[in-house]
């Protein structure tokens, strides 16, 4: 079975941890422990989040030459990368030494006229006061917005369109290797009036590119591991319940925040529908249950409404 796990952010950095480099790799360690078991049974994909890291860099760069800022597609890359070296280092340390690996850095396409470059509602970097949020925004030529009770730089999350590495990728699953690849939702680019292909200031989201990602590989489960172990009805209230199976029309009729479980339950509605397979919401440690839909859920389109997790 060839299974596409896409990490959350707290894959890497769980809330409120300092973004060290030994930080991410514990964080990188217990995420290997719970796909190594996959791996060993399954063809194995893996995609990953790096907001926190992307902007760590861009503070880094500016700090040293603001005007020479290094754009973020470059920064998007370097995340790649380091972030795939850790993966690849321990998820090495658990599988036999034959097993293969590859970290893919994978360009996106996205439309230059998507409407997102005109409304930029990802959040990216730290937080600031207002008037420090409002002079770096003229400074940097920046878009920013309120998040909570502090301001935040937004940037374009333009739907990604077409993934250029997807025939090295597909060749190397047939050499049996881990692909890592599509990290923080991959590298985003356009083509210019000439032709000819170029970064962008964007940031694609990371559960939409791992859902194309999935579809273009015919994946037979597309998997968002994250810090919740389900998706919950009525979430936080005495009535919350969680969603053990679901058709995507059953969960559509529900709304989850936009800023965390509503990107993962449209992107799992959207692989279902188009493949008439299933994808999968749950926790990071539940990996192996939820390959076997025990944990986590499932969103399939060969399910009748929506079950339940018993409650005992």
């Amino acid at each position: 079975m060839r299974v596409v796990v896409a990490l959350g952010g707290n894959a890497l950095l769980r809330r409120g941890q300092a973004l060290t480099a030994e930080n991410q790799r514990e964080n990188v360690r217990v995420a290997a422990e719970a796909m190594a078991p996959i791996a060993e049974e399954h063809q194995l994909v893996i995609s990953h989040g790096n907001g926190p890291q992307v902007g760590l860099l861009a503070l880094q760069g500016a700090a040293y030459k603001p005007d020479e800022a290094y754009p973020l597609d470059v920064l998007g890359a370097q995340t790649e990368g380091m972030i795939g070296y850790m993966i690849e280092q321990e998820m090495g340390n658990l599988l036999p030494f034959e097993v293969p690996f590859a970290t893919m850095l994978t360009m996106i396409e996205v439309d230059p006229e998507d409407p997102a470059f005109e409304n930029p509602t990802k959040f990216i970097g730290p937080v600031y006061e207002e008037a420090d949020a409002r002079r770096f925004a003229e400074e940097k030529n920046w878009a920013i917005k309120p998040d909570g009770d502090k301001w935040r730089r937004v940037v374009a999350s333009p739907l990604p369109k077409r993934i250029f590495e997807l025939r090295p990728i597909k060749w190397l699953l047939e050499q049996r290797t881990i692909v890592i690849c599509a990290g923080g939702g991959g590298i985003p680019t356009v083509y210019d009036e000439n032709r000819k292909l170029h970064g962008v200031e964007a940031v694609i989201d990371k559960d939409l590119a791992s859902e194309l990602l999935a579809r273009d590989l015919d994946a037979d489960l597309y998997i968002m591991a994250t810090d919740a172990d389900a998706v919950y009805l009525d979430w936080g209230t005495p009535e919350a319940r969680s969603i053990k199976l679901a058709s995507p029309a059953a969960i559509g009729e529900h709304e989850f925040a936009a800023g965390s479980m509503g990107p993962k339950v449209a992107a799992a509605c959207q692989f279902a529908e188009r493949t008439g397979k299933a994808a999968a919401i749950g926790a990071l440690a539940d990996l192996p249950a939820i390959l076997e839909g025990e944990a986590g859920t499932t969103i399939s389109g060969s399910a009748d409404g929506i079950e339940y997790h018993s409650s005992d």
